[in-house]
């Protein structure tokens, strides 16, 4: 399949971002890219894996290779520890009069580009909250951002107009931007994200050498609860360390919850039972959040 031609592409009115880059194109860049793509934005692909960008062009998310002028943003879709050196070689290039990321930790790469010398004003964080156990370029979807959440850590040596090339893209994406700090995420992300994969590792991993029969009697409940184990572990690994004190505080939280159930058991007390109801509150306000979002669009 070759990549679609700029002329047949829709065009959005009064629109600011007519050239992008996209420096990795796992299934996050790719997914910019074709959401982007859906609007005439003129993509380029950047890649270290020459293979992962051939294909993500082969799906019609851009051209492989840098624009012939400055584009109007360069998007960095590198783990967390990557985002602070590939943003130094891309402004040293010049290579776009934006930059933004979509790591899912925000507070440590900022700091790391500061310490490197990078010139924050034009290089605002972002994070979609999107995306799935599968990774890779044809794990992609041009769709993957509509109605979702974008945070959008901005800060206040950036400068307006950076901020506002980033709000368009999440808007060109599909997405709902949301602001907050670097420090709000990553706390946030360590409790809704981060945890949650580590903890479904953790139980995919006791099914590790079990036998047959065991595995033959796994039903939804440890399907659906190790799904996400699944994801990369390099790059899970990345995201978990550059994010390790909040992880840390989290994972001690859900220790403390593992240890009073040890304890219950043990002693038939009634704190399982208070376990239980707070896991019935809490999936209840996370379904409830989630439909009051619905009912929004």
């Amino acid at each position: 399949m070759n990549p679609p031609t700029d002329e047949a592409q829709p065009v959005v009115a009064d629109r600011t971002l007519h050239t992008v880059t996209i420096v990795g194109t796992g299934m996050m860049g790719t997914s910019v890219a074709l959401a982007l793509r859906r609007h005439g934005v003129r993509t380029y692909l950047l890649d270290c894996d020459a293979q992962a960008a051939e294909t993500a062009a082969k799906m019609g998310a851009g051209v492989v290779g840098s624009p012939s002028s400055t584009a109007d943003l360069v998007v960095l879709a590198v783990p967390p520890r990557s985002i602070a050196p590939v943003l130094v070689q891309q402004q040293a290039l010049r290579s776009g009069r934006v930059y933004t990321d979509v790591g899912s930790v925000k507070a440590g790469p900022l700091a790391a580009a500061e310490a490197l010398g990078c010139d924050l004003t034009s290089y605002v964080g972002g994070h979609p909250i999107a995306g799935s156990e599968r990774s890779g370029p044809r794990a992609a979807s041009g769709t993957l951002f509509q109605d979702k959440a974008w945070v959008l850590t901005s800060h206040p040596g950036n400068d307006t107009a950076a901020v506002a090339a980033v709000t368009e893209l999440i808007r060109l994406c599909g997405a709902r931007p949301v602001a907050m700090t670097q420090s709000a995420h990553d706390r946030a992300l360590a409790r809704t994200s981060h945890v949650p994969h580590l903890i479904s590792s953790i139980l995919a991993g006791t099914l590790d050498g079990a036998d047959q029969q065991l595995l033959a009697l796994c039903g939804a409940g440890i399907t659906d609860t190790t799904r996400i184990a699944a994801g990369d572990s390099a790059l899970w690994t990345d995201i978990l360390q550059s994010n390790a004190l909040e992880v840390a505080a989290a994972l001690a939280e859900v220790a403390a919850g593992l240890t009073t159930a040890a304890h219950a058991l043990a002693t038939g007390s009634a704190d399982l039972t208070e376990l239980l109801r707070r896991g019935n509150a809490g999936r209840g306000a996370l379904l409830t959040a989630r439909t009051r979002l619905r009912s929004r669009k």
